[in-house]
């Protein structure tokens, strides 16, 4: 369960709070009594995940984006 703190709170302990994020831990600050932001871990993107990654590997079929007649006429985009 994530801990809940008021900004001023927050301001307070803010190194701890990073710290304690860093480890895993999630924060909930509170505005009014209203949750308006979360605080957490932040993880690193993954290395593989890049545009064109599988350029020159994948090829679509050349009628990719045509719709089977019977399909096509059901949803009327004939």
């Amino acid at each position: 369960m994530p801990t809940v703190l008021s900004p001023s709170e927050a301001l307070e302990q803010f190194s701890e709070v990073v710290e304690r994020a860093s480890l895993g831990e999630d924060f909930i600050i509170t505005r009014a009594g209203r949750a308006t932001v979360r605080i957490t871990r932040s993880e690193p993107a993954s290395p593989n995940r890049r545009l064109g990654l599988l350029a020159g590997r994948i090829r679509l079929a050349g009628d990719f984006d045509e719709w089977p007649e019977d399909i096509a006429r059901d949803l009327e985009i004939l």
